[in-house]
């Protein structure tokens, strides 16, 4: 008992250390902790809009049918990209699914991935998520590219980027919604 009480920070080091070596548990604890520390993304103020000058791009539905981006013109979007492997994306899909099951009547909803659709089915249904799933078929254009993952963007009606996310965030927040709220009733 000695022992224990001189070397528990120690053995407690050793342990955590173990565990997150450990394939099996470094993930779902890279996707716990993501999740605390994702924050709600920051609304980008007026004069720091960045615009989309063209809505040409194609991506490939779930079912496999083409899909110009051009059909979101003059709509609100959200657009995000994820991957199955990355531990923030993960984090951040039950707070997106929330936000797409309140809002998918409001506006767009385009989850771009470059994995494989024999990856990402069972990993939709693994984690119940329901949401619109698109495969890359053409580049982005330029002022939605993103090399990093997780990137989101949230876009009005006139196509500003009204926030730019990159990394885990909370996009179910109330300012998110509020945001939200404000380009659907043509106040921002």
């Amino acid at each position: 008992m000695k022992f224990f009480k001189k070397q528990w920070s120690s053995l407690l080091f050793v342990v955590v250390v173990v565990v997150l070596i450990l394939p099996s548990t470094r993930f779902p604890i890279q996707i716990f902790i993501n999740k605390i520390i994702a924050f709600s993304p920051s609304e980008i103020s007026q004069d720091e809009r960045e615009s989309i000058n063209d809505y040409e791009w194609y991506i490939k539905n779930a079912n496999g049918k083409t899909v110009n981006f051009e059909n979101s013109e003059d709509k609100i979007i959200l657009l995000n990209y994820w991957a199955t492997w990355c531990a923030p994306c993960i984090a951040e899909m039950p707070d997106l699914q929330t936000l797409y099951g309140d809002y998918k009547d409001k506006m767009d909803f385009y989850f771009v991935t470059s994995d494989s659709e024999d990856l990402v089915s069972p990993f939709l249904k693994k984690r119940n998520l329901d949401i619109p799933i698109y495969y890359l078929l053409s580049e982005p254009p330029k002022s939605l590219q993103s090399q990093k993952l997780p990137t989101t963007f949230l876009i009005n009606r006139e196509g500003e980027i009204v926030m730019k996310k990159t990394g885990a965030a909370n996009w179910n927040s109330a300012s998110v919604r509020n945001t939200i709220d404000k380009i659907y009733s043509k106040n921002l």
